[in-house]
């Protein structure tokens, strides 16, 4: 089978010209498409080495854990000349329990598309490519030569362990549960498996007591790390739960506009409708997966 092996990004006409000579292929969704700026390409070359991990950064602090864990950057902003955070793209030829291969790679530029792609087997990086810069909300997909389930979450509020979590196999969800509230940079963290016995079955999230109190009373276990840290909002806390028999989760990631949260309940994406932000002026933020 044929992988997805190289990655790259084309910023102009010319650099266009130089991937198509190199045998990539070129994905025609402009990255900056509604935010101006340069016509931007991502593009993809298939080979015989796997490509396992792809992640997006959107601050310098977001990247030394990945530069420690031997990812690959593209050295090219997502954002050239449209304003918003400098984003970059990163990824890693991964092997072992935690890395499945990456065969098929894709952008799509609005909700309904990507409640499609949760339905049929894709796995969505929650980093807006156009972060901060207007324009249409632009999400990368990828689909795996095998289903892959979520067996472990976990979050951080810091960039201390970032590159252990990389080391020990964990995909962090790439974008601040604490978006626009202040407060330490938080990431959720997830780790996949091809054994839908080891799957987690159900996920939740409090942001009160009562509903702190009701999820410990119905089995769910927390990530003790509030997802709301240093804002001076309500405590947030995700929760998770694996129950023989249950349907294993395939897919997980935030959803961030109330659009796409209806258009993914109707393809039968689960959204938890807990505003990860409560209590403060960040962007509101909603856990979503997929059984």
């Amino acid at each position: 089978m044929a992988y997805i092996s190289e990655l790259n990004v084309s910023l102009n006409v010319s650099e266009e010209q130089f991937l198509q000579s190199q045998g990539f292929k070129k994905i025609s969704v402009d990255l900056n498409k509604g935010a101006g700026g340069n016509d931007i390409f991502l593009w993809y070359k298939k080979g015989s080495v796997p490509i396992t991990r792809v992640q997006f950064t959107f601050n310098d602090n977001m990247s030394v854990g990945l530069s420690n864990a031997g990812y690959t950057k593209v050295h090219k902003d997502l954002n050239a000349n449209a304003g918003g955070d400098y984003i970059y793209l990163w990824y890693f030829r991964g092997s072992g329990e935690f890395h499945t291969p990456i065969v098929d790679i894709d952008v799509t530029i609005d909700p309904g598309s990507e409640a499609l792609k949760f339905s049929t087997g894709w796995e969505k990086s929650a980093c807006d490519l156009n972060r901060k810069a207007g324009g249409n909300w632009i999400h990368t997909w990828v689909k795996r030569e095998k289903q892959t389930y979520i067996c472990d979450v976990s979050a951080t509020a810091s960039y201390g362990s970032d590159t252990d979590f990389y080391k020990a196999g964990y995909i962090r969800v790439d974008e601040d549960t604490n978006r626009e509230a202040g407060g330490p940079d938080v990431f959720i963290w997830y780790r996949q498996t091809t054994d839908p016995r080891r799957a987690l079955t159900d996920l939740n999230s409090s942001t009160n007591d009562e509903e702190y109190q009701s999820l410990q009373h119905q089995g769910y276990t927390p990530v003790n790390v509030n997802l709301n840290e240093g804002t001076g909002g309500h405590p947030v806390y995700m929760w998770y739960k694996k129950d023989d028999g249950a349907s294993p989760i395939k897919a997980m990631s935030l959803v961030l506009i109330h659009n796409t949260v209806l258009a993914y309940e109707r393809a039968g994406v689960s959204v938890i409708q807990r505003n990860l932000n409560i209590g403060t002026k960040g962007s509101p933020e909603f856990l979503c997966f997929y059984r």
